[in-house]
């Protein structure tokens, strides 16, 4: 389980990749801790961009309802972006959807949390 973590301003995106099955999930729920701690009123929103997530169980549905849970409590924001049609419809299933706004691609999640992240995400994408 790999987390990788780009900073916008005020938004860090986080990208897991590979299975959050249940021999990964708690590494997962670990990875995510030291960013949930940050993740406050008027503090960096997260974003999770699962587009390298290939499949996720129930325990990494856990770990991330425990995460929903936590940014919540401390007024915090934490979205998910560009879910795989598997981990769609895992989510679809067991009603994630409704416990996380989920956006198709990592620009429209920014774009939604912070104009000032939306512009520096775009400054970074190749041009081509």
């Amino acid at each position: 389980m790999e987390l990788a973590a780009r900073r916008f301003p005020g938004v860090v995106v986080l990208s897991p990749a590979g299975r959050i099955g249940h021999d990964t999930a708690e590494a997962f729920r670990q990875a995510l801790q030291p960013y949930l701690a940050a993740c406050a009123a008027g503090e960096p929103a997260l974003v999770l961009d699962m587009e390298r997530v290939e499949y996720i169980s129930s325990a990494g549905l856990r770990a991330l309802l425990l995460a929903a849970r936590q940014a919540k409590a401390q007024a915090g924001t934490l979205v998910v972006a560009t879910l795989q049609p598997l981990v769609r419809e895992v989510f679809e299933i067991s009603r994630f959807t409704l416990l996380f706004r989920t956006f198709p691609s990592v620009r429209e999640a920014l774009a939604a949390l912070s104009p000032e992240a939306v512009a520096a995400f775009e400054a970074t994408r190749p041009r081509g």
